[in-house]
């Protein structure tokens, strides 16, 4: 048996509860934009020698005003380097728990893939006993479909099943 390091669950009530909260965020950041990919590539990152810089000439601009043109909105650049600061713990947050739950569904497929595998070679192995030989044909053709795709005979274990079938 695999190694099991989920053991969870989730109801469809934890499952909404979880998607209202994301709702509630979405609702609360009203503002957000969505930037398309040559948009974004277009753009200054505002990393930390940029943060730096910027935070420096909001500080002179705000001290030294009268040098600025009229045009210029100083109180602009100070609300969108503000929201910039307060999105940053936000960011940070998501982020980890995004990787969380990506690697919490990674391991959590993985284990049951691993799981699959395990049944298919128990079923292979039985099925003629237990009369299972269609289901066995049947999840056979996962495999089958690889074999189209030019695997190289190194993939191949000396009885003839694939390295993946074999739970290699």
């Amino acid at each position: 048996m695999p190694a099991n390091r989920v053991s969870a669950s989730l109801s469809p009530a934890e499952q909404q509860d979880v998607m209202d909260a994301i709702a509630t965020i979405v609702q609360n950041l009203s503002f957000l934009v969505d930037l398309g990919p040559e948009e974004r590539r277009g753009m200054a990152k505002l990393g930390d020698r940029n943060r730096a810089f910027t935070r420096k000439a909001l500080e002179i601009a705000t001290q030294n005003p009268d040098f600025l043109p009229r045009s210029f909105d100083l109180e602009e650049m100070r609300r969108d380097f503000e929201l910039f600061e307060a999105l940053q713990p936000m960011l940070l947050a998501l982020t980890r728990l995004r990787e969380l739950i990506d690697d919490t569904a990674v391991a959590a497929g993985n284990e049951a893939y691993e799981s699959a595998l395990e049944v298919y070679r128990y079923a292979k192995a039985n099925g003629r006993v237990a009369g299972l030989d269609n289901l066995v044909d049947e999840m056979g053709q996962r495999f089958a479909q690889q074999s189209g795709r030019g695997r190289s005979a190194s993939t191949r274990s000396a009885n003839g099943t694939s390295n993946a079938e074999s739970g290699s």
